[in-house]
């Protein structure tokens, strides 16, 4: 048995311990809030000392010309747009005609597919045409000898002296030796067709300019292979006399855009400069966003109504076809 001092010390401290403990587990639960909000605040400095800081644009974005209206991103191609060259078989570029900036009309020559083994094959062709040409005439004479002996048969005034045999062959002759001159005749004009249809295949590989217009990139050279599996065309052609504004708005906006509405672009980098645009159309189909501009906050995965606008390059500017523009397009 304990005595009694000490039965009573431990009955004080236990009373003690009950009355004083919740207050305890109140506020070190308030002290260790407090202590984890301190040092989540820590945490977040110096995450933010380690980021970098957004740097302002290098060029202020333009202010809008109308009050009311839907903004747009757009991107400058040639007039009735860029024509993608490519080839009509795959095969070795042996010449490229043109280059950069050149000025070409509809039907100049661009580039050259190796075509070494078509006027092989033509060479072979035209000498089948001299071997049908002689077969002809060796069929020509062949016709006029067993004519020329059916004619002497029938020109005998007496025909009691000819069998009705001898008439008979003879004129077979004459049937069989028109229908061999036919047949050479129908030879020698397949052959022609041959080496026809194998020159027009030779004309082909001369890939020409399907309008006038400049040439804008030309993206093979002589000696690689040119096939439709490229991911660039050959050569890209367009006119950059007059350009156009291929503008995408947000399908979200697309019902707000009509014909007669005024619209404005201005150039990346260039906030000051509006451009007045013409409208062309509306192209009937709304797409999935391709033309991006970069910006982190870009959105990709929207869909948009394709607005075409034509702008006059002014004479004191220059202005190059994939350009990107902020289309603004007003009430």
């Amino acid at each position: 048995m304990l005595p009694r001092r000490v039965l009573a010390r431990i009955k004080d401290d236990s009373f003690l311990l009950m009355r004083y403990f919740p207050l305890f587990i109140r506020y070190g639960s308030i002290l260790l809030a407090v202590a984890g909000v301190w040092q989540m605040t820590q945490v977040l400095q110096v995450i933010r000392a380690q980021e970098n800081p957004i740097p302002p644009p290098p060029v202020a974005p333009p202010e809008k010309p109308f009050l009311k209206g839907v903004a747009a991103t757009g991107i400058l191609e040639s007039a009735d747009e860029n024509v993608s060259i490519g080839t009509p078989l795959p095969g070795l570029v042996t010449k490229v005609f043109v280059k950069v900036w050149d000025k070409v009309k509809e039907g100049q020559e661009l580039l050259q597919i190796d075509d070494r083994e078509l006027q092989a094959q033509r060479i072979g062709q035209e000498a089948s045409i001299v071997v049908n040409q002689a077969n002809v005439e060796i069929a020509e004479a062949q016709l006029a000898r067993v004519q020329d002996m059916l004619d002497r048969l029938k020109s005998i005034t007496d025909q009691r002296a000819i069998t009705q045999d001898d008439l008979k062959n003879r004129t077979n002759d004459v049937i069989v030796a028109k229908a061999q001159s036919a047949q050479a005749k129908a030879q020698l004009a397949a052959a022609k067709a041959a080496v026809k249809q194998t020159q027009l295949l030779i004309e082909r590989l001369t890939v020409r300019a399907p309008r006038s217009g400049t040439i804008l990139q030309v993206n093979i050279r002589a000696g690689e292979y040119a096939s439709s599996q490229n991911k660039q065309a050959a050569i890209t052609l367009g006119d950059v006399e007059i350009l156009q504004v291929r503008a995408d708005v947000d399908e979200q906006n697309a019902m707000s855009v009509r014909r007669e509405q005024p619209a404005k672009a201005f150039l990346k980098g260039d906030s000051q400069t509006a451009y007045d645009l013409e409208f062309v159309r509306i192209d009937p189909f709304v797409i999935p966003k391709q033309s991006l501009t970069g910006a982190s906050t870009e959105r990709v995965d929207t869909r948009v109504l394709q607005v075409i606008y034509r702008l006059k390059v002014p004479a004191n500017k220059t202005l190059y076809v994939g350009q990107q523009v902020d289309v603004f397009i007003g009430e």
